[in-house]
């Protein structure tokens, strides 16, 4: 892409009411645009990362067997009714009314939805397990949305739910979305820790919230420094193997946020095993057995041909939430550090010269050579000083920086500027250009 030809409004400063350093980096780098109280639009740039944190999700949710359906963000107040919960939750679900005085509501989450399509097609045991994921946007109407989009009122969430036949197949299906999760937050290039969860409006009695660390984070959390260096399980395990001791060795150690923190425990471990640091909450799962299939009637013909409620699970992960739980893990004073994975684009190719025609002929050579290795390059050809176009580079991000001036290339070289360490190479183009894409 031509920066020249992209939409990417950047500003000097943040407004004054951007609290936390994601949502001023967001707003700097024209990642998004506020609409309204916890509402955004997403534009190009953020859209652009937006979407790799979702297909990261999507494969590591393909991967783990979980299968992937798209439902309404608005949904029938009478599922909801079915399972007790539309007059329980409270004032963060908006309800709606449409024409035919029809009560609805914009979705907070989809347990009713799915639990209605399971009932409607499965009803024996011999068609499970089944796990079915969603990624999609939901709506609940914070009293007071704040921090961008760490907590807004519109975000978009992958959402799983699993369905088994009894509580220890449950049970496994738990542990393989336990599992995938440490998967998905390790190719974001973040490290997370599942902690002890309350399950809240949700339900059941075994949940766990997966933190990140960061400095600006919004919960204390707790932990066994073994648990913190624990890497993790990667894309080889055996889904169908043992998963129980691959998760029982993470939760064998403490770990745990600041309203679930048991002082007696921690104080119990070694000093040098005491870790505490600031985490930010970025999913969350749930065990919670027959909360809805039983009073929604989800009930399969079990081996002894008895009628039985399916045993329920959900698996939540903040997928716009994301987004700036990188940025806060992740920045400088210049601006945002992103993973390779997630970046917006994979190099900027920096003409410091626009015009000349020996810069302008470099340019066009790497950008052409970056495009067909697959690299995504973002191409500053604009007529502006070297020193903005540096700031904006930072400020975005993009993992590699190619700068090509007059000087340069008088010498035969260019620079490579690594953005993530700061590393500064002088090099031929060539070999600058296979550094890039390996």
């Amino acid at each position: 892409m031509r920066l020249s030809r992209y939409f990417m409004p950047t500003l000097r400063e943040a407004p004054s009411d951007a609290q936390i350093v994601s949502h001023q980096l967001m707003l700097r780098a024209g990642m998004i645009r506020q609409e309204a109280a916890g509402i955004y639009a997403w534009l190009p740039l953020g859209l652009k990362v937006l979407k790799k944190i979702e297909q990261v999700v999507r494969e590591e949710m393909n991967r783990a067997g979980a299968v992937e359906i798209l439902m309404p963000t608005l949904q029938l107040a009478d599922l909801w009714r079915e399972s007790g919960r539309y007059d329980d939750y409270g004032e963060e679900m908006l309800r709606i009314k449409d024409r035919h005085d029809r009560d609805l509501l914009y979705g907070p989450t989809a347990e009713e939805v799915v639990t209605d399509i399971f009932r409607s097609y499965i009803k024996s045991y011999k068609d499970l397990p089944k796990n079915l994921y969603n990624i999609q946007w939901k709506f609940r109407d914070e009293r007071r949305p704040r921090f961008g989009v760490m907590r807004g009122r519109e975000f978009l969430m992958k959402d799983a739910y699993s369905f088994d036949v009894d509580e220890a197949a449950a049970r496994r299906s738990y542990n393989r979305m336990f599992l995938a999760y440490l998967n998905v937050y390790a190719r974001l290039g973040l490290k997370a820790i599942p902690v002890k969860a309350d399950p809240g409006p949700i339900g059941g009695d075994l949940s766990h919230e997966f933190m990140i660390l960061a400095d600006t984070g919004e919960s204390q959390v707790f932990a066994h420094r073994g648990l913190v260096e624990m890497g993790a399980p990667g894309p080889d395990i055996d889904w169908d193997g043992d998963l129980e001791t691959e998760v029982t060795r993470r939760t064998s150690l403490y770990a745990a946020s600041d309203e679930m923190h048991d002082v007696a425990r921690f104080d119990a471990m070694p000093a040098d095993k005491q870790m505490t640091a600031r985490g930010i909450e970025v999913g969350h799962i749930f065990y919670f057995g027959t909360k809805y299939s039983g009073p929604m009637k989800a009930n399969v013909t079990g081996p002894d041909g008895k009628d039985t409620p399916v045993q329920m699970g959900s698996y939540g992960v903040g997928v716009s939430r994301l987004v700036a739980a990188i940025i806060e893990a992740s920045h400088d004073a210049g601006g945002i550090i992103w993973p390779d994975s997630v970046a917006p684009f994979g190099a900027a190719v920096l003409n410091l010269r626009a015009g000349d025609p020996a810069c302008d002929a470099a340019c066009e050579t790497a950008y052409a050579a970056l495009l067909a290795a697959g690299t995504d390059p973002l191409y500053d050809d604009r007529d502006e000083r070297p020193g903005a176009k540096f700031a904006a580079t930072d400020l975005v991000g993009i993992p590699w920086q190619l700068v090509i001036g007059p000087k340069g290339l008088a010498d035969g070289v260019v620079e490579l500027k690594r953005r993530s360490t700061g590393e500064r190479q002088t090099l031929p183009l060539e070999a600058a250009l296979k550094a890039i894409t390996g």
